[in-house]
């Protein structure tokens, strides 16, 4: 793991100062100056000048930077700009860099996971789509967690197979929903994952959250389960429960089933249902707000 503030550290900022040290030094800078100029001791401008320090050649290519540079060489030179104001400057520069750009780029090639996770993430925006992604899988994987470790949950998988699914804020399709690949299954009393939960590998089950959020239900988590007329009416004792038609297609079906309801306000949540036809198994699906929340209303049944 690799922040990229130590990207700043280890590659960006050595290489500025020892290119705003060399600048100064042929702008007739002693070397004591240059060291008060920067900030920095004179055994450090010693190693700058006598190239001990590594610059990134991608970070002195920059033009952007060369301009910063000698900018702010002449400004400390001119008397024109502070050290603090020297700063100000380098720091306007550094957050633009770090904004998909140059500093981004060096990041991602620190941590090739964040090239490979393919959406916009800004390091700076606590609401990035990188970050709500990573907190839905963690939702999944703790809702996993809580019914993997429960006792009896494997009696409650349907044969088609169980999951566990969460979807991001503006979902608009399955590639907008987290859930294990493969399904759950009963492997002699207990519950499989067959792997790591991921993003559009749930079609089943993300149909059904969808149809529902579509619907008006304010719900993002899922767990789908064997169907019993006594699941149902546990269920059903403390949370909305609606039937839907399983011969219609499953989005209308259950769109319309929630929309006739009235659907649940925020923080609720909701079971939904169908007992079969020719070819389908009748199954039962717990939503509500995080797939944690749906798994641990699951568990309370056991």
């Amino acid at each position: 793991m690799r922040f990229i503030e130590e990207v700043v550290v280890d590659e960006f900022l050595p290489t500025v100062r020892s290119m705003l040290a060399e600048d100064l030094r042929d702008r007739g800078f002693t070397q004591s100056e240059v060291a008060d100029a920067l900030g920095i001791s004179q055994s450090a401008v010693s190693k700058y000048a006598a190239g001990d320090v590594a610059r990134h050649e991608d970070i002195v290519d920059d033009e952007r930077v060369r301009n910063l540079v000698e900018r702010v060489g002449e400004g400390l030179a001119s008397g024109d700009l502070t050290p603090v104001a020297a700063l100000v400057e380098i720091e306007v520069l550094i957050r633009q860099l770090e904004e998909g750009d140059l500093l981004a780029d060096l990041h991602e090639a620190a941590m090739p996971a964040l090239a490979e996770a393919d959406v916009e993430f800004s390091v700076h925006d606590p609401d990035s789509g990188l970050r709500e992604r990573e907190r839905v899988l963690t939702s999944v994987r703790r809702g996993l967690r809580t019914l993997t470790n429960a006792s009896g949950f494997a009696g409650l998988i349907p044969n088609v197979g169980a999951n566990v699914a969460e979807c991001l804020a503006d979902a608009a399709t399955v590639d907008d929903v987290a859930a294990v690949p493969g399904r759950l299954v009963d492997v002699k009393g207990r519950a499989m994952v067959p792997g790591e939960p991921e993003f559009g590998v749930s079609e089943h089950v993300a149909t059904v959250l969808l149809a529902a959020r579509e619907a008006g239900a304010p719900v993002r988590g899922a767990v789908n389960l064997r169907y019993d007329p006594e699941t149902v009416d546990t269920l059903a004792a403390d949370h909305p429960t609606v039937e839907f038609d399983a011969e219609r297609p499953t989005r209308e079906a259950v769109a319309d089933a929630v929309a006739a309801a009235d659907p649940p306000a925020d923080g609720e949540t909701l079971v939904l249902y169908q007992t079969g036809a020719v070819g389908i198994e009748p199954i039962v699906y717990v939503l509500a707000p995080m797939a944690s929340e749906a798994a641990a209303i699951v568990r309370e049944i056991l």
